[in-house]
């Protein structure tokens, strides 16, 4: 049990402090454990892809840094913000509780804190106390930062007239960079150098996630304000 609680706390406390920075309009407890449930089930296409690619990390490493580059951003990243992005755009994004600007930050973050509770699972339960420790204050909530820039984008894809097909592209493509940019250097080697590099590019990651957090509280603050002036 307790490997189990040190494994599923980060993502709670992720999921919990998004819902305390939903000020405007709460959403259904059960459209939020939906989202979850979703991100849990979309570990599974990104699993088959990275097996499909049919290499370990220890081959990739031998064939040099583009190989290293290229399972990153192509294969680890891709196939995981895409699985979590399709469970977002296919069966949250068109429901009539996603009703607030800041929504796709909501259900981005729960998604994505599904996906990252099951994989933690697996890795503190395959390699202990340490593992579990480290991954609390690294791994997931760097998951936290990529889905908030997916939601970020998704958001303004759902209450903005135009350009909602380069919305969905930047929902995808800025947390594949973001996400591909921290495994890039986990991946390069053991190098402290290089370790610094993860560390910094989760840094970014969590500064722009912490801006676009802010600016959609603005934007739902305001969002709310014209709905209930154009009530009256």
């Amino acid at each position: 049990m307790g490997l189990l609680a040190l494994a599923i706390a980060p993502g709670l406390a992720i999921c919990l402090f998004i819902l305390y920075k939903d000020k405007y309009n709460r959403e259904p407890i059960w459209m939020l454990i939906l989202a979850f449930v979703l991100g849990v089930l979309s570990v599974i296409p990104a699993i088959l892809i990275q097996l499909g690619y049919g290499a370990d990390l220890a081959t990739i490493q031998n064939e040099g840094t583009m190989s290293v580059a290229f399972f990153s951003f192509c294969v680890v990243a891709a196939s995981e913000e895409a699985s979590k992005f399709i469970m977002l755009r296919l069966f949250l994004y068109p429901r009539k509780h996603f009703d607030d600007p800041f929504d796709g930050i909501v259900y981005a973050v729960m998604v994505g804190m599904g996906f990252a509770t099951l994989e933690n699972i697996g890795y503190v339960y395959e390699h202990g106390v340490g593992t579990g420790i480290l991954r609390m204050f690294l791994a997931v909530p760097a998951h936290g930062t990529f889905a908030v820039m997916m939601g970020y984008f998704t958001g303004f894809a759902k209450f903005r007239n135009s350009g909602k097909m380069g919305y969905f592209l930047l929902a995808l493509l800025v947390p594949i960079i973001l996400h591909g940019s921290y495994d890039f250097f986990l991946f390069i080697g053991s190098d402290s150098l290089l370790a610094l590099g993860a560390l910094v590019s989760f840094g970014i990651a969590l500064y722009v996630s912490f801006r676009a957090i802010r600016n959609k509280q603005k934007i739902s603050r305001l969002y709310h304000e014209q709905q209930a002036a154009e009530s009256l």
